[in-house]
C-alpha cells in the first residue's frame, strides 16, 4: 500500500507549530490532510496555535500536542494522542533539531548532553514510535543537516548529534519495510529561520550564502515541497538522506 495523496490522510509533524515545521504543517492541511501539531513548551504555543488556525482555515482537521521529546514517554504519549485526535497516523515527520557552534574546547558535558538528547536520543524514539503505530504504507521523515557532509568547525555537537540519524533511519527502513512504511531524513542547507542567526556572525552568514546557488540560505519553501514529495509519490524513497541545499555541500 501507498500514499499518492495526502487527502484524507493523517500527519503528525513534531516541531510543527513555527519555521519549517509550520509551512509542511500547513501545506499538508491544504493538500487534504489533518494534522498533529507538536509543539515543545509554553513558549512556543502562540506560534503553534496560529498554524492550528491555519490548518483549520483549510478545512483539515488539527490537534495540539506538546511535550519534551527528550524523554520518550513523552514520544509514546505524542503518538498515542495524535492518534486519539485524528485516527491512525500515516504520516510522521520529525523537524525537532537544536544547533550549537562552539569550539570543542569549550564545549560542557551538559551542553554535549542536551544537544545529543534533542538531535539523536528523540530522533531515535520518534522512528521508533512511528515502527509501531504508523499505518501500513505510511512514511517516517526526519530532517538531519547538511552539515553531515561538510569538513567545517563549531558544529561538533549539531552534526555530531545529527549523524547517527542517517543510520536510524536506514536501519528503520529495513525493519519496517515489510509493512510499506518508508523512513527517509532530508538534510536542508543553513536555513533562514531564526534557528541559524543566533550562532552565527554576520560574516559567517555572508558566506553561507555564498556557497549555494543565487548567494542565498536554504528557504522553508525549498524543503517543505519535499516533505510532501516523501510522503506521497516519493514512496520508493527509502533509507535515504536526501541533501536538498542548492549545492552547499556534498559527499
Amino acid at each position: 500500500m501507498t500514499i499518492h495523496t495526502l487527502s484524507g490522510k493523517n500527519v503528525l509533524i513534531a516541531g510543527g507549530g513555527k519555521n519549517l515545521g509550520g509551512l509542511i504543517a500547513r501545506q499538508a492541511a491544504e493538500a487534504g490532510a489533518n494534522v498533529a501539531i507538536h509543539y515543545n513548551s509554553a513558549s512556543s504555543r502562540a506560534e503553534a496555535e496560529e498554524t492550528l488556525a491555519a490548518v483549520q482555515a483549510a478545512g483539515a482537521k488539527g490537534v495540539l500536542l506538546s511535550g519534551d521529546l527528550t524523554q520518550p514517554e513523552n514520544v509514546t504519549r505524542l503518538f498515542a494522542d495524535a492518534a486519539d485526535g485524528l485516527g491512525p497516523i500515516d504520516v510522521a515527520v520529525n523537524t525537532v533539531g537544536k544547533v550549537l557552534r562552539k569550539p570543542i574546547v569549550e564545549t560542557t558535558e551538559d551542553e554535549y548532553d542536551a544537544m545529543f538528547d534533542i538531535n539523536a536520543k528523540a530522533a531515535y524514539f520518534f522512528l521508533k514510535e512511528a515502527g509501531q503505530h504508523l499505518a501500513d504504507g505510511g512514511k517516517a521523515i526526519t530532517i538531519v543537516t547538511s552539515l553531515l557532509g561538510a569538513f567545517t568547525d563549531g558544529y561538533s555537537t549539531y552534526a555530531g548529534g545529527k549523524s547517527p540519524v542517517e543510520h536510524f533511519t536506514r536501519a528503520a527502513a529495513k525493519e519496517f519495510a515489510p509493512r510499506g512504511i518508508s523512513v527517509t531524513a532530508i538534510a536542508p542547507g543553513p536555513m533562514d529561520t531564526p534557528f541559524f542567526y543566533g550562532q552565527e556572525t554576520p560574516e559567517r552568514v555572508a558566506f553561507h550564502k555564498s556557497q549555494a546557488m543565487g548567494n542565498q540560505l536554504t528557504q522553508i519553501e525549498d524543503i517543505a515541497p519535499i516533505v510532501r514529495f516523501l510522503a506521497t509519490d516519493g514512496w520508493w524513497i527509502t533509507g535515504q538522506t536526501i541533501f536538498a541545499n542548492g549545492g552547499y555541500t556534498t559527499r
